[in-house]
């Protein structure tokens, strides 16, 4: 049993490491969204809808496009993403296969993404812009899927706000650092990531999605070695 749970508790790290890696990617892809893409962003629909809402007190018809169409991808990424990663289960591992296999198909989208990149090289027009940002979206939205299949509250590589109020709220109480630490690692990631993307946008665009593809297919490759066997205990939220 102590072996077991030992097995498990290293395989929650795992876990959480591959997490930071897919909000790494989540950083880099909103900052090359909104940079290089048309002013929106790929994972934030928060902040798609406060653009929306802008596009429509400004009667901006050409950003209520962008961030509708990312808002409408995102939401399929979302539905297929469902469809493939599946509900959480009781009998689930830490890291259910069926999440890897969304992720897979995470990975076709960014493949399709690398496609039109490379072939509207060096400049892309407004609708080629649109096509991107619409097929990050759609990717990202899949992802935020295929981490929800681990049903762990708060546990996500997309929308981190709660995130941040869990932070703050657990510095604010004097949590241990050990419990702090989770949160604050995925929030770095998604700075990290953002700075990053941000300087591969404005400067050397052409490697733009390599900096998405990268991560996620070393996330697939360390995922995919995961055992299946049944945690002893449900995975605790990070």
């Amino acid at each position: 049993m102590g072996g077991a749970t030992a097995r498990d508790a290293r395989l929650l790290r795992r876990r959480h490491a591959l997490v930071v890696v897919l909000t790494f990617l989540t950083g880099a892809a909103d900052a090359v969204g909104f940079l290089a893409l048309g002013g929106a962003f790929s994972s934030v629909m928060t902040g798609n809808m406060v653009l929306l809402g802008l596009s429509a007190g400004r009667g901006n018809a050409e950003l209520a496009v962008t961030a509708g169409s990312a808002i409408v991808s995102f939401i399929a990424g979302v539905l297929a993403g469902a469809r493939v990663a599946g509900a959480a289960r009781p009998d689930d591992p830490v890291w259910p296969r069926r999440v890897t296999t969304a992720l897979g198909l995470e990975l076709l989208v960014f493949l399709a993404f690398l496609v039109v990149w490379e072939v509207n090289l060096p400049d892309h027009s407004e609708r080629v812009d649109l096509t991107l940002l619409m097929l990050s979206a759609a990717a990202l939205g899949v992802q935020s899927s295929a981490i929800q299949r681990f049903g762990v509250p708060g546990l996500s590589s997309t929308y981190l706000t709660g995130t941040l109020t869990s932070l703050i709220g657990g510095v604010a109480a004097r949590s241990p650092w050990h419990r702090l630490r989770p949160k604050a690692e995925i929030l770095l990631a998604l700075m990290c990531g953002a700075a990053v993307g941000a300087l591969v946008a404005l400067y050397q665009p052409a490697w733009a999605p390599a900096l998405l593809l990268v991560p996620l297919v070393t996330v697939i490759a360390v995922a995919a070695r995961m055992p299946q066997e049944p945690a002893v205990e449900s995975p605790a939220s990070v």
